[in-house]
């Protein structure tokens, strides 16, 4: 059976669906962003169901999703905006808009680097959590193209300007994945202070 463009296929057992708890990865460091005095626009690309566009749009964040299954982002609309967008094949939806939080698990489409990061506004985070290589060992997705390169993030993250805050590349259970997570901000302009990413 082929596996979907972009590596949006999940690990047998993992949670996807909007009733799914948010990851714990994006929970940790959405809470950073509010300590950081991040303003309350948030980007959910690839958002599926909307676990974690639910969950945002819970603690008052404005929120955005942009998914390409139109029947899975319906139940979502009364959230905020939802874009139904082929984010690999057609036009980028988002060009000039930019956020506070963009959130990223369970995909990657690397020739849309540049543009994705370029969505993190001047303070934002970046968040992203996705398969990394050994994954072919546990189950799907198991092609190289779908799966992130030890470092991959660090460097995606350098190249963009971001500063890395929190970055894991490891095997975890519960079910069994190999992933690789980064959370990353855009600094802005020195005030002299060091500033404060809250840990």
């Amino acid at each position: 059976m082929p596996e979907p463009v972009g590596a949006s296929a999940l690990a047998p057992g993992h949670p996807a669906g909007g009733d799914a708890p948010p990851s714990q990865w994006v929970c940790r460091w959405v809470a950073s962003a509010e300590a950081g005095g991040s303003g309350r626009r948030a980007l959910d690309l690839a958002c599926g169901g909307g676990r974690h566009l639910r969950w945002l749009a819970a603690r008052g964040w404005q929120v955005h999703g942009v998914d390409r299954d139109a029947a899975a982002v319906e139940p979502l609309r009364g959230l905020g905006r939802i874009d139904v967008a082929d984010l690999e094949d057609g036009p980028w939806p988002l060009a000039g808009r930019r956020y506070d939080l963009v959130v990223v698990t369970n995909y990657l489409w690397r020739p849309r680097w540049n543009e994705l990061l370029a969505t993190v506004d001047t303070g934002g985070w970046w968040v992203h959590e996705t398969f990394a290589l050994g994954q072919e060992t546990v189950g799907r997705p198991s092609r190289p193209d779908f799966l992130l390169r030890p470092g991959e993030l660090l460097e995606v993250a350098a190249a963009a300007g971001l500063r890395v805050i929190g970055y894991e590349d490891g095997f975890a259970e519960s079910p069994a994945r190999f992933v690789q997570r980064v959370a990353a901000v855009r600094a802005g302009p020195s005030s002299g202070a060091p500033p404060r990413w809250r840990l």
